[in-house]
């Protein structure tokens, strides 16, 4: 903390003197504060907020265990194993040099890449093979990640419109599509034709047509995201107008796509009366499902962007995914990391789901790092047609950290105040350090591996202590 400190004082171009007058303390308590020996308290940050404005956030030990998380995966495979605490002394005092190694190993993962792909090229002959980069849902993901899930504007403008409608009196889709039609001259059609999806706007005959089989609260989804890409064009600009999709055409019109989503969102559960509603039923998920007509989804997708400046709910984190793994979504208002080498823990409950259909499952999980976490888990099926017709399945997972688990009505019977009572998890096989896990399906790359064949263990791989 006392890093973050110094950056900010030097932001404001402030001597010690000038930022401890402000804040009511000694030169020599600030001075210990940005030298780390002694701690950023409560009311110091508090006077922080109120004396400079700084957002309490940007004091968050969730940057600096990404970051820690980040270079551990980074110095896996290291020729000379790199020292958990090691990482944090960077991680804590030297962040900025961090970011830099994490940046130079994303450019090598990269490069590698590029000449796997120029070798593939030159072995056979094709010449229209492009050279991959980081996949424009990665950069966008990234995009939200950075935001903590949160775009303020767009929040508070489908909450003002969710206002507007809710004053009519009158059925929200059936509302928009009215506003559609008077402001923008857009005529809302019903079509039984699979082929047009769910939403298609065609913008020379202003025409939205919108699938036959979509509910109320789908077509109102859809109608928001259409009103957000019309009425809300110039803010959804302006907020991907940034480097990391400046270069990506792909990446940009897919985190147009996201906004428009987002706002769709916080126009069915407008901000005020979600997060009051969300508090007094203590984040009963089934119960928010019936007070505002949406799907189990949609509410913990919601859940996970309530961090509103001055009204925040529980920071979650929340995931979907399919049977064999693969996260298809993965949103986040706080820290929560998940490797991208090789796969992620099958002790999590969110895979445990699916052998429950329609069950919600809590559980209180602890990460090799020591922090503790409970998530919520359960599965969901879809189909878009009749009898034999394909199903979507997933598992939906929320969580947050376990000093926020109080709040939520799933803590009860768990026990949060001993760590061994919960479950204990990791990023991935071929990045956790367990070494007791009888589930993994990987060594550990961050050691080497002890093979005698003397000897045979309970556990799949062992590794010299």
């Amino acid at each position: 903390m006392g890093v973050k400190l110094r950056k900010l004082r030097a932001e404001r171009g402030m001597s010690q003197i000038a930022l401890a007058h402000a804040l009511g303390l000694s030169p020599s308590y600030l001075n210990q504060i940005e030298q780390n020996q002694r701690p950023l308290t409560v009311s110091v940050l508090l006077k922080l907020n109120r004396t400079l404005g700084v957002d309490i956030q940007e004091f968050s030990e969730d940057d600096e265990a990404r970051l820690i998380a980040g270079l551990k995966e980074v110095f896996a495979d290291a020729a000379q194993p790199v020292a958990l605490p090691e990482l944090q002394e960077v991680a804590a005092q030297m962040p900025a040099l961090g970011q830099a190694v994490l940046a130079l190993h994303r450019r090598h993962l990269e490069a590698m890449e590029r000449i796997e792909m120029m070798s593939l090229r030159l072995g056979d002959g094709r010449s229209d093979a492009a050279a991959p980069t980081a996949m424009p849902f990665e950069v966008v993901r990234d995009f939200f990640f950075a935001h903590q899930n949160h775009f303020d504007v767009l929040d508070r403008a489908a909450e003002a419109l969710a206002t507007q409608a809710q004053a009519q009196g009158d059925a929200l889709a059936h509302w928009l599509a009215q506003r559609l039609e008077l402001r923008h001259g857009v005529r809302m059609e019903r079509t039984e034709d699979a082929a047009h999806g769910k939403r298609s706007f065609a913008p020379e005959r202003r025409t939205l047509q919108l699938a036959a089989e979509l509910n109320g609260a789908q077509q109102a989804f859809q109608l928001g995201t259409q009103w957000a890409l019309l009425e809300h064009a110039d803010t959804i600009d302006a907020l991907i107008r940034v480097p990391q999709l400046a270069h990506d055409t792909a990446a940009r019109k897919l985190a147009r796509m996201g906004l428009a989503n987002y706002f769709a969102g916080a126009l069915l559960l407008p901000y005020g009366p979600f997060l009051a509603a969300a508090e007094s039923l203590r984040y009963d998920i089934e119960l928010l499902e019936q007070r505002f007509g949406v799907g189990f989804e949609t509410v913990c997708h919601r859940l996970s962007t309530l961090q509103r400046p001055g009204a925040p709910g529980v920071p979650f984190f929340f995931v979907r995914v399919d049977r064999a793994g693969n996260i298809s979504k993965r949103q986040s208002a706080t820290h929560f990391h998940f490797s991208r080498t090789g796969g992620t823990c099958p002790l999590w409950n969110v895979y445990e789901a699916f052998g429950q259909p329609g069950r919600i499952l809590a559980q209180l999980a602890n990460m090799p790092d020591g922090r503790r976490y409970l998530w919520v888990a359960r599965s969901i099926a879809r189909s878009q047609g009749g009898y034999g017709s394909p199903r979507r399945t997933f598992s939906i997972g929320l969580g947050c950290d376990v000093r926020h688990a109080g709040r939520l009505v799933y803590a009860q019977g768990l026990d949060l105040q001993t760590p061994e009572a919960a479950t204990p998890i990791g990023m991935g096989c071929k990045v956790c350090e367990r070494d007791r896990c009888p589930q993994r399906a990987f060594p550990y790359v961050g050691r080497a591996l002890e093979v005698d064949e003397n000897q045979s263990r309970f556990t799949p791989y062992g590794f010299p202590h």
